[in-house]
């Protein structure tokens, strides 16, 4: 007999004031109740019970024990509802990551949608250029952009997006527009890219196309290049989520579509599979049908 049976045999016995009468409510033998109330006494080094022929009687300690002990017992039932609760319906702390932009115009409106949908719900959201440990830092879920490498984590594939070139419609007013990458080398060029080092942009599907550039501009910010192209000073390359309001609302359009490499895929990123929580499931399944409603995520 485990601990917590004899536990549970020793409130039992206690409560019918008889090892027969536990016994019957938990459905053991009255033998079987003595030996379980007789081996947590040894553990304890103390005696629970007095016993008569008639029947038995707790002592000082028992008394004290018999409180303890339906106190431990109904603060486990209470982590077994808490438990099963959350594996059937979202409830707690949702720890989500994703990069800076596809965070701010994508995820920001899923999530509070979501907690709107879910009131017992609460969200931390960490947006950051950089793939995240998910298991090392403790995320539920992650946006992941670009093919996914093996792990043993689960993935739902819910959208694409382009490596695309933009400007805005004064700029090719001005300049005309690039037929081919090549064309590029007479244009105004605006390179975004975190160490400043990137001088190339490659195209085609095997991105065997390659194009050199001695840029006057270059930005470490991603959002301070697609403003300065909003604004008709140069053309910028980025991912087509980051533009997407911008080429949806005619402030850029893009151009050499035909010489693009191939799509990165989007996943929803997750931990722990088929018996994720539901807030993790609910979450994916409703962040899922949102993302794939974005024309510019297809």
């Amino acid at each position: 007999m485990d601990r917590l049976q004899s536990l549970e045999v020793f409130i039992a016995v206690a409560e019918a004031e008889s090892f027969a009468g536990g016994a019957r409510a938990m459905g053991l033998s009255a033998p079987s109740a003595t030996r379980g109330v007789n081996a947590l006494e040894d553990r304890l080094g103390a005696r629970l019970f007095t016993r008569t022929t008639r029947r038995v009687r707790l002592t000082d300690v028992g008394r004290t024990y018999l409180e303890d002990a339906r106190h431990i017992l109904a603060q486990l039932r209470a982590a077994d509802e808490t438990a099963v609760g959350a594996a059937v319906n979202p409830v707690g702390q949702l720890r989500l990551t994703c990069s800076t932009e596809f965070g701010r115009i994508y995820v920001t409106p899923i999530i509070t949608e979501f907690l709107d949908t879910h009131p017992e719900m609460t969200a931390e959201v960490l947006m950051v250029d950089r793939i995240v440990d998910m298991v090392e830092e403790g995320f539920d879920v992650a946006v992941r952009i670009g093919p996914l490498p093996s792990s043993g984590l689960s993935a739902v594939r819910v959208g694409q997006v382009r490596r695309m070139v933009c400007g805005a419609p004064e700029y090719f007013e001005k300049h005309g527009v690039p037929r081919t990458p090549t064309d590029l080398k007479r244009h105004q060029v605006i390179l975004n890219t975190p160490s400043g080092l990137a001088t190339e942009w490659r195209f085609g599907h095997d991105l065997d196309q390659v194009v050199r550039f001695k840029p006057r501009l270059t930005l470490s910010s991603v959002a301070a290049s697609i403003a300065v192209a909003q604004r008709g000073w140069g053309l910028v390359r980025v991912l087509s989520y980051q533009v997407g309001p911008d080429l949806v609302e005619g402030r850029l359009q893009s151009v050499l579509d035909t010489y693009e490499p191939e799509p990165l895929p989007i996943h929803l990123v997750h931990v722990e599979g088929r018996r994720a929580p539901a807030k993790i499931r609910s979450f994916v399944d409703f962040a899922k049908t949102r993302l794939k409603e974005v024309s510019v995520l297809r």
